[in-house]
């Protein structure tokens, strides 16, 4: 495979292309259709979708039963077919075109020097502003014919599947305008149908608020859709005698929308995006009910049909024409960003409020490191206790000091348990965990700087068999403090140990996500301006499990890689199933580059770092061996706590189902493909 191409990794790129219209000039037209054309092809583009009776304009009503400019229209639609002969992209452009004894306005699909097929417009308003029944005739009903174009006969209908030999997933069906706005458009069927990339031809002039409503509706359907939804509106050059036009042009992947266009513009414009194929594919692969729907209308469905073509798409390296989050758990809009962080911190907190409810509002005891996860979790467990009106003694924390605990994370700890007003408490595990050690004949019992598994999990154990026994002594529940992000790398002490716990708040929150809750937490002021002062010094600590011994300090992210390429790994894994080699492409994009796109806010100088293609295979082969055939055993036995993200869960009862004793094999052979 040649890794730097967009098309071997599943994507597609289209193109919404708007411009001046010389309404009835429609040898002018076809020029610039060419022209747009020609700079589509030129950058790899398979779609590219022109505004509605782009050969004549779409404002010209009784003009559009003249012969004279009919005959033109077909002229000039002859002239983008030939001139497409030498030409990458599928155009689809608008003209009326005649057909038995009325006039319909159309999507010519053009490819390659042929007509592919012809789309009728389903349904010609006649309200308001619109007059076009005057004109034109409603094709909704129009399946299973033909029209002649250019003297040959082609597919007509709205019944038409345009699919890519060569692209798996290519799936093309257009409509036009008004067919967006009805209850039951026909891309609705469409999709059903099997199509992946919808498209619409549009005139639609402007008026205050239909942009919006444009977007709306676009965005709607590319997200019932489970689809892409690529819109080209009419623009400068139509007749303003009682309109004016704005030139909108959107692409929408599954309510995401990739690209716009400036509008009101006074030359050519076009937004370009690469669709994904494989995120649309496995969208529909998991939402049954979409399928069931297909089944519920299979009469209409059934009948569509199916033109194929060979697109032959470059595989040369084209770039890639869409945002790629660096953080797919942490988006890099402020505004939403700060709408994720209030929802995830409030969905665990209602989680732990009616989990205490539930089982007789018991205390909830807690280990505190002074670490983030264990920070964040105390935080929630705060406001819980505010919410359910129970004061905050009820919570008791631990610090639980080991041979490796440094005063700054310890002096964290109790300075946050003071400022929140929680009953905290100090318990030193280091003589336990030393005569244990000297029971089980260990090398550190004699001395020797032996600081292997079982030494760390000694002291991991102990704190959680410690947190039990007092949760028993003093009627509470231990709340786990482990995330995501280590559950899924198995980054956690199986059993006795801080994997298990009675509820777990953070087991749905990655670890990328947690430092942004807790700045949350600080710029709304939720627990006071002392708080926020510790809670911002944790922010700044080494993430680190200070288990061993040593003048530097023990870091996690050196030993099993950075959190921010396994929460990007995880995202795309979980949430859609993505092949390894395409995570890389998709990583590669993301984070080569630190001063390109956008970082998170309040995200810190300091750490915005890039990463190369082999930082990026090496972490991702040392995620595939974790995740899939190594952490799954943890997983399965994993305590409860409340979904969290859209991205997912690896609860085994939500989620995430899988057998302990997977092999990491298929991955890492798929990862090997573009060494």
């Amino acid at each position: 495979m040649n890794f730097g191409s967009l098309y071997q990794h599943g994507f597609a790129r289209v193109a919404a292309c708007t411009g001046h219209t010389v309404i009835t000039e429609p040898r002018a037209n076809a020029e610039a259709v060419l022209r747009h054309a020609r700079r589509c092809s030129a950058e790899g583009v398979a779609v590219a979708v022109f505004p509605e009776m782009v050969l004549c304009g779409y404002s010209i009503e009784d003009l559009l039963l003249q012969d004279a400019l009919l005959d033109e229209v077909e002229e000039a639609l002859g002239t983008v077919v030939a001139g497409s002969a030498e030409l990458l992209p599928v155009l689809l452009v608008g003209a009326p075109l005649r057909h038995r004894n009325r006039v319909y306005n159309c999507a010519v699909v053009v490819h390659r020097g042929r007509v592919l097929g012809v789309v009728p417009k389903s349904y010609p308003p006649n309200y308001r502003e619109f007059y076009e029944r005057r004109q034109i005739a409603a094709g909704d009903d129009e399946r299973g014919g033909t029209i002649l174009v250019g003297g040959e006969p082609v597919p007509f209908g709205v019944d038409l599947l345009f699919a890519a030999d060569d692209v798996p997933g290519l799936v093309l069906h257009t409509e036009i305008c008004e067919d967006m706005w009805v209850p039951v458009p026909p891309s609705a069927e469409a999709a059903l149908a099997g199509a992946t990339v919808l498209a619409n031809l549009s005139g639609s002039p402007i008026t205050v608020g239909r942009a919006e409503d444009r977007k709306l509706l676009c965005r709607s359907a590319s997200s019932r859709c489970l689809a892409a939804y690529v819109y080209a509106a009419a623009g400068l050059g139509e007749s303003t005698t009682d309109l004016s036009w704005d030139g909108q042009t959107l692409i929408y992947e599954n309510g995401v929308l990739l690209a716009e266009s400036e509008r009101f513009p006074l030359d050519d414009q076009f937004a370009v995006a690469d669709i994904d194929l494989d995120l649309l594919r496995q969208e529909r692969q998991r939402m049954g009910t979409f399928d069931d729907n297909r089944r519920t209308h299979a009469a209409r469905t059934a009948g569509f049909r199916t033109v194929s073509f060979p697109l032959d798409p470059p595989t040369t390296d084209l770039g890639l024409r869409r945002r790629i989050e660096r953080f797919p758990f942490v988006p890099a809009d402020p505004d939403r960003l700060a709408l994720d962080c209030y929802e995830a911190y409030n969905i665990q907190v209602a989680g732990l409020q009616q989990r205490l409810a539930s089982i007789g509002g018991p205390k909830v005891v807690i280990g505190v490191s002074g670490g983030l996860d264990s920070t964040h979790a105390l935080i929630v467990a705060a406001r819980a206790m505010d919410r359910a009106g129970r004061p905050r003694t009820d919570i008791l924390a631990f610090t639980l000091p080991g041979f490796a605990t440094s005063d700054h994370t310890k002096d964290n700890a109790h300075r946050l348990m003071a400022a929140l007003g929680v009953t905290a408490a100090e318990l030193d595990i280091t003589p336990t965990a030393r005569l244990m050690l000297t029971e089980m004949g260990h090398p550190f019992a004699s001395g020797e700087p032996v600081y292997d598994v079982t030494f760390e999990n000694v002291q991991a154990g102990l704190r959680t068999d410690y947190l039990f026994r007092l949760a028993n002594q003093r009627g509470g529940i231990v709340l786990g403090t482990g995330d995501l992000s280590e559950l899924a790398l198995g980054w956690s002490t199986y059993g006795v140990g801080d994997q298990m716990s009675h509820y777990n708040v953070n087991s749905g929150v990655p670890k990328t996500l947690i430092q942004h809750l807790i700045r949350w937490v600080i710029g709304s002021g939720q627990f006071g301006e002392e708080a926020g002062k510790i809670l911002a010094a944790i922010l700044d600590t080494e993430i680190s499990p200070e288990l061993v011994p040593g003048e530097e300090m023990q870091s996690t992210e050196s030993r099993i890689g950075p959190y921010a390429l396994h929460d990007f790994t995880l995202f795309h894994v979980l949430r859609y199933g993505f092949r390894p080699s395409k995570i890389a492409f998709l990583a590669w994009h993301a984070w080569h580059d630190a001063n390109a796109g956008a970082w998170p806010p309040g995200f810190p100088e300091a750490k915005r770092v890039a990463y190369e293609l082999p930082e990026i295979r090496q972490w991702l082969e040392v995620f595939c061996r974790r995740f899939f055939a190594f952490a799954q055993f943890k997983r399965s036995a994993m305590p409860n706590g409340p979904k969290v993200s859209a991205g997912g869960s690896l609860s085994p009862r939500g989620d995430w189902r899988a057998p302990s004793d997977s092999s990491a094999a298929v991955w890492l052979r798929d990862l090997a493909r573009f060494d």
